[in-house]
């Protein structure tokens, strides 16, 4: 299949940037943040949903693992579908396919429809999420205003899964579970609406035949590997079926690869990682998410099963995390054109490695403004500057043609990367537990679990870590290298 369609460009004729672009931004945001909100919220009222519809304790993960898988292993395909089909369409048609999925997953009355809805939000949002940022990328084409624009978008992406379990919190305690699902229909259809004036179409032009081939070794090979790391997760990693899926996943890839390197026209250029400074945001933003997903998780059981906070007290434990990040986003924006991605990369995964750590010494009787509190604004304020920096990074020097699909890759490893992080520390931290358990005896089952928290906090620090010392050597790109990298204007015809 091949079009012909010229780019619509993102700027006016006169070459002056498009004046709704701010506006645009808005719009793009609002959809960013129902992404991210999505990813998180359900973690708080996963449990009312299992009592509400009978769900057993071994299938209660697909709730969130549906959507992860979707999302995860559907993403460098969707990020093409933007290049090639436009940008704005793709967006438009993902936040309404997200409507629809969470109007059947708000409404469904037994756990299979509620894990196909959660699988179909998955699928949306890999339309979704690389179609927004890569509107990002061809809308604002200086470097001043880029950061600008990236700033509200880390901020976003870093704080958007903590205002998530604050929104699960309020409407489970307040409404029902249910509306955890259903308030993203007004939202996609009002984004809907204020996107049809405000953002501009933009495509690839020139050859946009789809890599079929590629595609769906791509596309398996990410579910497969999800998949597995989901089996892993409750299986153990050493399980027949959970090496079966990895291998899998492994030949799937490695065929993909060779795919695209002999490919007119892949779904990955090849040339959009082999570039030192992207590889070097691709890995590290994986290893991010590696490091940082999992807490989540684990801070929200450790507030409610240990602390015996509410699920609306769980959910605004989080508000520090979420004003820390928009706060270092802001500066970010900032500071980007004048000192560069790799200080701010590095910095701000050390700053997130420390308060990660700083997790480590929480008790059964931990005082939050003690022993959570630091913590979160440490994380929270260094992880601003790495999501900023990295986006900036990932897509500079990106080609029109490319940003979607370079867009998708972006979301892609932050996915992989929390998805592997947190099979390995929900698996570290009920392996640690259990021995605990079994040299204290049962009386000191909360203790440890508490145990079992800390060992996983600790090796998610030491991940935080490892990510900085990647950025710091690979990420070589100076503020004059990002301004030089300015997206250019597009051909109109």
């Amino acid at each position: 299949m091949s079009q012909s369609t010229p780019e619509a460009s993102p700027v006016t004729t006169s070459g002056v940037p498009d004046p709704k672009r701010w506006r645009a931004l808005f719009v793009i945001a609002m959809a960013q943040l129902m992404v991210i909100l999505d990813a998180s919220i359900v973690n708080i009222a996963l449990p009312s949903a299992q009592a509400d519809l009978g769900i057993t304790d071994s299938d209660r993960q697909w709730v969130v693992t549906a959507y992860t898988l979707a999302f995860g292993g559907l993403l460098l395909l969707g990020g093409r579908i933007a290049d090639y089909w436009g940008r704005k369409r793709t967006f438009m048609l993902g936040l309404l396919g997200f409507a629809v999925a969470s109007a059947l997953g708000g409404l469904a009355p037994n756990a299979g429809l509620l894990f196909g809805a959660r699988a179909l939000q998955g699928v949306f949002a890999a339309l979704l999420a690389p179609a927004a940022l890569s509107l990002i990328t061809v809308t604002f084409t200086e470097s001043k205003e880029r950061a600008k624009a990236f700033g509200v978008y880390g901020g976003i992406s870093g704080g958007g899964a903590a205002i998530g379990l604050i929104v699960g919190g309020i409407l489970t305690e307040y409404a029902s579970w249910r509306w955890c699902l259903l308030v993203n229909v007004p939202f996609a259809l009002l984004t809907v609406a204020l996107a049809i004036p405000f953002v501009r179409e933009s495509r690839a032009h020139g050859d946009t035949s789809y890599d079929i081939p590629g595609a769906i070794t791509a596309t398996l090979g990410l579910v497969t590997l999800v998949y597995g790391i989901t089996k892993a997760g409750t299986d153990g990693w050493t399980d027949s079926v959970t090496l079966t899926f990895f291998a899998l996943a492994a030949v799937l890839l490695v065929a993909f690869i060779l795919i695209e390197s002999r490919t007119r026209n892949p779904l990955l250029p090849l040339r959009i990682v082999e570039n030192r400074n992207r590889g070097g945001a691709f890995l590290t933003m994986f290893l991010t998410a590696g490091g940082l997903f999992a807490m989540f998780l684990l801070l929200s059981y450790y507030f409610q099963a240990v602390l015996g906070y509410s699920a609306l007290k769980s959910g605004f434990a989080f508000l520090p995390f979420s004003i820390g990040i928009i706060v270092s986003a802001g500066l970010a924006s900032q500071m980007l054109p004048r000192f560069g991605p790799r200080p701010l990369t590095f910095g701000g995964l050390v700053s997130a490695a420390i308060g990660m750590f700083w997790l480590t010494q929480l008790d059964t009787t931990a005082e939050f403004a003690t022993h959570v509190l630091p913590a979160e604004t440490l994380m929270s304020l260094g992880l601003g500057f790495v999501f900023v920096a990295l986006s900036a990074t990932a897509l500079a020097g990106v080609s029109p043609h490319d940003a979607g699909v370079a867009s998708g890759l972006l979301n892609t490893t932050q996915q992989i990367g929390g998805s592997l992080g947190i099979a390995v520390m929900n698996t570290i931290a009920a392996s640690a537990t259990v021995a605990y358990i079994k040299e204290n005896g049962v009386a000191a089952s909360q203790a440890g679990a508490v145990h079992g928290f800390a060992v996983a906090f600790a090796v998610s620090s030491v991940v935080l870590a490892v990510g900085a010392i990647v950025g710091l050597f690979f990420i070589n790109a100076d503020r004059h290298s990002l301004a030089e990298h300015d997206v250019g204007v597009p051909d109109a015809g």
